[in-house]
C-alpha cells in the first residue's frame, strides 16, 4: 500500500520513534544507510522483551502512522521474534532480544551512521 499522505522522512521518523517510545520498546537504534546503500535510507531497530511487548509496539506504530495518514507499504510476521514494517525510506524492525543478538543488523551495517532524533 502507499502512503495517503506525503511528510519528511524526518517527521516520520519522529512518529515511529514517539510509537516505540509510548510502548518501552528498548534500545531504539536508527542508523542511516545512504552512503551505504543504493536501495536503503533509514533502518530502526527496536528491542522487545516480550511476545506481547512485540505485538504492542506493532499495534501502536500502525496507529500512530494512521493517525498521521500514513499506511506501510507491507509487514512481514508478526511473529514471535521478529517484526519488520517497510515504510519505504524507514524500514522498522521490531525485535526479540535473542533475535536482535542473532541477526547483529548493527554490525551487519555497521557503517552506516546513527542517528539521533
Amino acid at each position: 500500500m502507499m502512503s495517503m499522505t506525503t511528510i519528511s522522512t524526518k517527521a516520520e521518523l519522529g512518529i515511529v520513534q514517539q510509537a516505540l517510545d509510548e510502548k518501552h520498546g528498548e534500545d531504539i537504534r536508527v542508523l542511516d544507510l545512504t552512503r551505504v546503500s543504493d536501495s536503503l535510507e533509514y533502518f530502526v531497530i527496536c528491542t522487545a522483551n516480550s511476545q506481547p511487548q512485540l505485538h504492542a509496539l506493532e499495534a501502536n506504530l500502525s496507529d500512530k502512522l494512521k493517525e498521521a495518514g500514513l499506511r506501510p507499504l507491507g509487514v512481514e510476521g508478526p511473529s514471535s521474534r521478529w517484526v519488520l514494517v517497510n515504510l519505504g525510506a524507514i524500514i522498522v524492525h521490531l525485535m526479540s532480544a535473542e533475535a536482535r543478538e542473532f541477526y547483529d543488523l548493527e554490525g551487519l551495517w555497521a557503517d552506516a551512521t546513527p542517528v539521533l532524533l
